[in-house]
């Protein structure tokens, strides 16, 4: 079977014709080539004219034909440029173009879009935009979703980009934060800001429901959004109710969402967090390969550690957030409301995602991104050492912090099990992400600690979980890193290293690539990764950024521009 897909593959490319003429603009020659398939890999050359693809194949396929860039791959991985499912980069991206930490990974593309999106936005939420804006901070010039991926395409970006529209973000656009259900009217706009959406290229919808005001929303107004999507084929993906106590709930609670809308669907960043529920991951592994096995499109992507992150506001109950952030603080601001919220922080509950009593101990929160200057210095020390230097408990100091630094205050939650993190990389209908922004080791990016996997969540993927501990093949590893996930967004042309496809292409080292970022020092690049290229442009050479910006737009299967 082998010989006759080099046949195949060099008789593709005699069909394209690789000319003795130096007409094309690079070539990979001798590397390893992992094409994205799953297959197993294969020395052979890739050709790349433009922006495109154009050859690749086995035993010198390019032949004499020429390049302006020529590049021995020997002994090197050549394989697609991987996919960020779930990227937090938009804010790093504004800041800083190059996306350093996620481009040092191969990092091709950028996915958007957890329950909240950059658009659309109406005059409120630009208002509430701007005021929460931490150390980065920039001008909203656009109003829409597609709107804001065309403003960073204009201002230049490394990766390319794409986005869900948020849950979240078509709610707030017309109930605000409020906790009630949308009447008939809000519900029918919001099903037409989807649509809108969709046809600019939205990906689908996502949602994130353990934080108010998306906690507030119904299952029914959840099926209502996703059965626009599904219209245009998009994708539903939800950091579900619950990934703790209620994580079987949560997980039924997307099969409902998937069977009523006919929507396609991928669980955010799964996980089971807190001890008590780490047994739950087998139990959700086994509902989910029941689902697919009775024909529902469902997937799923992670992170490879064992913390989460996301802010004190997980540590406290929506109710006390309803109105939105102003309204937060002002209420734990209040005596009698100060005492509920602290009782109900320690009181074991399964109405909310307490994620302060899943860590088991504040010593399991780690604090990393403070607004105040005054308060920066903190950046790095538990809650549980914060509290000790103010002699108050826990509870009133995460309070405390939530007020004087008027934000959320980014925390890191020791939640997951190595043993569960093992299980999902082991898992063939799981691919990857960040969930993180892209930043780079300078700058006002080092005015707050970032989670170690945006530095480092795809280089781990491939050193440690790959190379040293086998729990998966590099050829599937990259599969799901690409193919996979383009497949599942409905992404064409890209994702494999096809003629035709558009050359997002990585070389690396397999038997170097290491991740060197921790939880102490999170500001340290991967390694390994050798060379990058998006839409054929180089935007790493030699293991350092080119300063070349040719990332697009990448728009879902509902648009309807050019």
């Amino acid at each position: 079977m082998r010989a006759l897909h080099y046949v195949a593959v060099i008789g593709c490319l005699a069909l394209i014709g690789c000319e003795t003429t130096p007409t094309n603009d690079v070539i990979l020659r001798g590397g390893m080539i992992y094409d994205g398939s799953g297959s197993p890999p294969y020395v052979g050359d890739v050709v790349i004219r433009g922006d495109r693809i154009v050859a690749v194949g086995t035993g010198g396929a390019a032949g004499g034909s020429q390049a302006k860039l020529e590049i021995d791959a020997s002994g090197l991985a050549i394989a697609p440029g991987f996919i960020n499912m779930l990227s937090w980069a938009p804010d790093s991206l504004i800041q800083d173009g190059n996306s350093q930490a996620d481009i040092r990974q191969g990092v091709t593309l950028e996915v958007f879009g957890e329950g909240m999106s950059y658009g659309p936005l109406n005059c409120a939420m630009k208002k509430e935009m701007a005021a929460r804006q931490g150390d980065i901070k920039y001008d909203i010039k656009w109003t829409t979703l597609g709107q804001f991926l065309e403003y960073l395409e204009r201002k230049g970006v490394s990766p390319n980009i794409a986005s869900l529209v948020g849950a979240t973000t078509v709610r707030i656009h017309e109930l605000g934060f409020a906790d009630r259900p949308p009447t008939p009217q809000e519900l029918r706009r919001m099903q037409e800001l989807v649509a809108e959406a969709m046809e600019e290229g939205a990906l689908g919808v996502g949602s994130s429901l353990i934080y108010a005001p998306a906690f507030y929303a119904g299952t029914d107004e959840l099926i209502a959004l996703c059965k626009v999507a599904a219209a245009y084929d998009g994708l539903y993906t939800s950091h579900m109710r619950s990934e703790g106590n209620r994580l079987i709930e949560g997980v039924e609670e997307i099969l409902t969402v998937a069977r009523a809308s006919g929507v396609r669907t991928e669980i955010y960043h799964l996980k089971a967090a807190g001890q008590s529920n780490w047994p739950k991951m087998d139990q959700v592994i086994a509902m989910v390969e029941a689902a697919r096995a009775e024909g529902i499109l469902i997937t799923a992507d992670m992170y490879n550690y064992i913390a989460g992150a996301t802010g004190l506001s997980a540590s406290m109950p929506p109710w006390v957030q309803e109105g939105g952030h102003d309204e937060w603080v002002k209420r734990l601001k209040d005596p009698a409301i100060r005492a509920r919220v602290i009782k109900e922080m320690t009181t074991p509950t399964d109405e909310w995602e307490n994620l302060f009593l899943a860590a088991g101990s504040a010593d399991n929160l780690l604090l990393v991104g403070f607004k105040s200057e005054k308060l920066k210095p903190l950046t790095g020390k538990t809650l549980a050492e914060v509290a000790a230097m103010r002699g108050k408990s826990p509870e009133e100091t995460a309070i405390d912090l939530v007020i004087e630094d008027d934000s959320r205050v980014g925390t890191v939650y020791f939640l997951m099990s190595e043993d569960n993190v093992r299980k999902q990389i082991a898992l063939p209908w799981v691919s990857f992400c960040s969930d993180a922004g892209s930043p780079a080791t300078e700058g006002v990016f080092l005015k707050s600690n970032p989670h170690p996997r945006a530095y480092g969540n795809f280089a781990r993927l491939l050193g440690k979980y790959v190379r040293d501990e086998k729990i998966i093949t590099l050829q599937e590893a990259v599969r799901r890193l690409t193919s996979l996930s383009a497949e599942n967004l409905r992404i064409r042309d890209r994702g494999s290293l096809k003629p035709g496809y558009f050359a997002d292409v990585v070389i690396f080292d397999p038997a170097t690539i290491q991740d060197h970022a921790t939880f102490e020092n999170p500001h340290q690049y991967a390694t390994g990764m050798v060379h990058v290229f998006v839409n054929g442009e180089q935007v790493l050479r030699d293991g350092e950024h080119t300063g070349a910006r040719p990332g697009r737009v990448v728009r879902g299967p509902g648009w309807k521009g050019k």
